[in-house]
């Protein structure tokens, strides 16, 4: 999928929580990994570890110096962004999206892109996330503030916000409904 990172939020390309990643073998047979780099001396970072991020401009630069697939951005506690990314929610040749998806891109109306596979997307919200749970395999929902990063494209999902929006309310129900809901009998909550 072609970056269109001139379409980024101008206030996510100010936060200093930027690094790039590569796409990397794992094993034969499993998917690559999205390995995280510093974009300040192209060794490995950690989503947990700031020392390890930089710029938006340093990432943009180390992205074409380094060849590193694309560029992420990094959730922290040191600033109020939550990050809710739906896989396999989006046919990719006809940009539909499923029921649950649309339901969760309507109620969050915030920063919303197309993700690398072009089948998932990754909506950026500000706001505060409910202490348990984190992640659902069965809806395909993850939501997080901090410790992880979005690899990130441009690539707007049409008739989404260009801007990122307050959304502490609005998260709070989708969790309920995403994250807890819906669960498997005897499956608890990943935090």
């Amino acid at each position: 999928m072609k970056l269109e990172l001139e379409r980024l939020p101008q206030e996510l390309k100010e936060q200093k929580c930027w690094i790039c990643w590569r796409l990397e073998p794992k094993g034969e047979g499993e998917k690559p990994d999205k390995v995280p780099y510093n974009p300040v001396n192209g060794k490995k970072a950690m989503s947990n570890n700031p020392a390890t991020w930089g710029s938006f401009q340093q990432a943009v630069k180390a992205m074409e110096k380094f060849g590193f697939s694309g560029l992420g951005f990094v959730f922290s506690k040191v600033n109020s962004y939550v990050g809710v990314d739906i896989d396999n929610c989006r046919n990719p040749e006809t940009g539909e999206l499923t029921a649950e998806a649309q339901d969760i891109v309507d109620k969050l109306s915030s920063y919303t892109e197309i993700s690398p596979s072009g089948k998932g997307i990754h909506i950026i919200v500000k706001g505060e996330l409910p202490k348990s749970g984190r992640k659902n395999s069965r809806t395909s929902v993850e939501m997080y503030e901090s410790g992880r990063y979005f690899t990130m494209t441009g690539n707007r999902l049409p008739g989404t916000p260009s801007e990122v929006a307050e959304r502490t309310e609005a998260l709070q129900e989708v969790h309920s409904k995403y994250i807890l809901g819906q669960r498997k009998k005897g499956s608890k909550a990943r935090d």
